[in-house]
């Protein structure tokens, strides 16, 4: 029954394989694997369809003799997948058709995308790369970037695996066979992003545990037990820095200093992976409807914090941060390259939850508006997140100048009346609520040997180098942005939502991570299709104890040399591959062509040129500027010392650059490894299934449109008519 059934299904697509290999026969000999579009065809269209349907009919004739068995067979496999969302497709190596699950609906799908791609971490270092890189230049390049170089290859992506219908494992064997590696290093890249990404989730909790205390700990140093006296070493720095380094990480003073996991956050860290089991314990059907939750609530609440950013007091100051511009930073090619490294990023390219979200989405679905609404939300959102955060640096900066003149006019008060200054340095006392306004405008009118004295006495308060002190990485939401939101009025309540907001963004990417790399070992390993849950816990398990290792004292060190000096150079590698695999190996018109056919309408081969052209030349540069980079620049990180209580920067051992380069090279491997065995095996470099999976319904329509470009156009507008 299973054999005829396999006969059946391979039977009923013969006619699409007949068209298939008519079109390839007709192609010229000068690119057999691309589409040519002729102007002047040598025979009239009507003669070259009537021959193409007489193929047709002759390689099919045999087909009519179907037997009563067969057509049992069809129906026995209907029986069996009723649903609508489950796709039938063979394989080669199998005699019985697989089952292939589809999303519910394109909302799910879209939602997935957007989720996988809101990571906060994205979110909070492109602010920061506004703010030091640039200002408006900087978005101004990435945007450019974006629409060149981002969304066509964010829809290469979406198109592979739409078209294929196969996770990225396997995927890249079938478009390029010199390319089959790219899908196992991007499957490593996934693996161990998402141990630390997870462990950033658990120090989310970890805050979210302190809620219950009043007030939090962070806006006050702890007591001494049995004193009153506070901690020494909280009194000497800000309580949230001590709170960020010594009670939730337990920081060492260097990488070097290792110990066991830390307790308190390991508990929070088996909460993590435990709820990211449960939300993808059932696979997309499960993880679909979270993705809802997951996403409309951030929405919410990052339109209330913004709504309540724009009251704030010193709002107008962080916006006008936000729209300064200097034209000169736009030749300054290292600006461009974190621009380009921040388009791959953000789009989420290179690490294989878009293809493998997208291999589960219909082959006729229009995937390069999907590709265009991914990324204008990913926009969009950025856009309203880097404002928001401006506003409340702005308000954040505002406030600590203004308590840094209050705390300065104690200071000389004192020093006067102590006779260590001069009368004639008495600052005004009542600042009122222009505070920042008056002591500046005092201190600038005095005499120069008596501001000299003050200087050498207080700080500088000055606003603008408040605003330029706002954190990079990690340190920016955990220490920076809580800080300043500790200063709004009833904060604990916009604590609850910020952190609420974190963690839904922080899970909504790990599920996107975690579902692709159980979809890519089913589909590399049919046999685990049948115990998907089994696999989840199983997964979730072995990278729990793994991602142990990231929750030592020393973990938040190696998270940083990770993300900081590590994962852009192997996805650089990996989208390079991949737009070979597509531009060149199958070839880029060819690869338009077979979508065209499946979307029922034509592509514009301006993709084509960017895919063959721009984005290779993009990539290369990018990748040799960031090597460069990193060879000339020092290896370095933030470290607490915690005999004077102070962040210091360090330079990462000789050690932790050769695990940078050990672990690029492992994860890197499988390239080169799958291009040796093809060159040995004799496997050539351009793919010969170079058949387009067409649906029967486009069937007459592709015979229609392949003479010429002028007959694709009209056959398109004629529509039902055509037909």
């Amino acid at each position: 029954m299973k054999t005829k059934a396999q006969a059946l299904v391979e039977k009923t697509s013969s006619l699409e394989t007949v068209v298939s290999d008519s079109v390839q026969e007709s192609q010229s000999s000068e690119d057999k694997d691309s589409v040519t579009w002729s102007a002047t065809p040598s025979v009239t269209e009507s003669q070259f369809s009537t021959s193409l349907v007489a193929k047709a009919e002759a390689r099919v004739s045999h087909t009519k003799q179907t037997s009563i068995l067969e057509m049992a067979s069809l129906s026995f496999l209907k029986q069996k997948h009723p649903d609508e969302n489950v796709h039938v497709i063979k394989t080669e190596d199998s005699e019985v058709p697989l089952t292939r699950f589809l999303w519910s609906s394109k909302v799910e799908y879209i939602l997935a995308q957007v989720g996988y791609t809101a990571s906060p971490s994205n979110f909070w270092l492109f602010t920061t790369l506004w703010l030091h890189s640039g200002n408006c230049v900087f978005f101004i390049i990435y945007t450019f970037l974006l629409f060149l170089v981002g969304i066509p290859l964010l829809f290469l992506e979406m198109a592979a695996g739409q078209k294929m219908q196969q996770s990225s494992m396997d995927m890249w064997k079938i478009i390029g066979p010199w390319s089959g590696g790219v899908g196992y290093s991007s499957f490593m890249v996934c693996f161990i992003t998402n141990l630390y990404l997870n462990v950033i989730n658990a120090w989310i909790f970890f805050y979210m545990s302190q809620f219950f205390q009043f007030p939090v700990p962070w806006e006050k140093c702890p007591l001494i037990k049995n004193s009153s006296d506070f901690d020494p070493e909280c009194a000497q720095t800000t309580p949230i820095i001590y709170f960020w380094y010594r009670v939730t990480l337990k920081a060492s003073d260097r990488i070097e200093n290792s110990g066991p996991p830390v307790f308190s956050l390991s508990l929070p860290f088996l909460i993590s992976w435990c709820l990211l089991g449960v939300f993808t314990i059932n696979g997309l059907k499960s993880s679909g409807k979270v993705m809802y939750i997951l996403l409309l609530l951030p929405c919410l609440i990052i339109i209330c914090f913004f709504l309540r950013s724009l009251l704030l007091e010193g709002a107008k100051f962080g916006l006008q941060n936000l729209v300064a511009i200097q034209i000169s930073d736009i030749f300054n090619i290292h600006i461009w390259c974190l621009a380009g490294s921040q388009v791959l990023f953000t789009m989420g390219l290179g690490y294989g939850p878009i293809t493998s979200f997208a291999s589960h989405m219909s082959q006729s679905n229009d995937c390069l508006s999907d590709a265009f609404v991914v990324a204008l939300v990913n926009l969009v959102t950025l856009l309203i997140i880097v404002s928001l955060n401006f506003s409340i640096m702005g308000f954040w900066a505002t406030v600590t100048t203004h308590r840094c003149c209050e705390k300065n006019v104690e200071t000389l008060i004192k020093l006067i009346n102590l006779g260590k200054l001069p009368p004639n340095a008495r600052p005004p006392e009542n600042l009122l609520d222009n505070s920042i306004s008056i002591y500046n405008t005092w201190l600038n009118n005095l005499p120069q040997r008596i501001k000299n004295m003050v200087h050498s006495v207080v700080a500088e308060c000055s606003i603008d180098n408040q605003f330029s002190k706002v954190r990079e990485g990690p340190g920016f939401a955990f220490v920076s942005f809580i800080e300043a939101v500790s200063f709004f009025p009833v904060s604990i309540f916009w604590f609850i939502i910020f952190f609420l907001l974190l963690l839904a963004l922080g899970m909504s990417t790990t599920i996107g991570i975690m579902q692709t790399i159980i979809l890519s070992l089913q589909d590399t390993f049919s046999s685990l299709r049948k115990h998907t849950k089994l696999l989840t816990v199983g997964l979730s398990f072995l990278m729990f104890l793994c991602g142990l290792f990231f929750t030592r004292p020393s973990g938040i060190y190696f998270i940083s040399l990770l993300i900081e000096y590590w994962t852009v150079l192997p996805i650089i590698i990996i989208i390079i591959f991949e737009n070979m695999a597509v531009a060149w190996a199958y070839g880029a018109r060819r690869f338009l062509a077979d979508m065209a056919i499946l979307l029922g309408r034509p592509i514009s081969p301006i993709y084509g040129w960017l895919w063959c052209s721009l984005c290779p030349v993009v990539l290369l540069i990018l990748f040799v500027t960031v090597l460069v980079h990193l060879c000339m620049k020092h290896i370095t990180y933030v470290a607490w010392d915690s005999s004077t209580s102070k962040e210091v920067l360090r330079q990462y051992p000789s050690w932790g650059l050769l695990l940078v380069i050990a672990l690029f090279l492992i994860v890197i491997l499988p390239i080169p490894v799958y291009f040796i065995y093809c060159l040995t095996h004799g496997i050539p470099f351009r793919s010969k299934k170079d058949r387009p999976m067409m649906p029967s319904k486009f069937l007459c329509l592709s015979v229609q449109i392949m003479p010429s470009k002028e007959a694709h156009k009209e056959e398109i507008l004629q529509g039902d008519k055509t037909k």
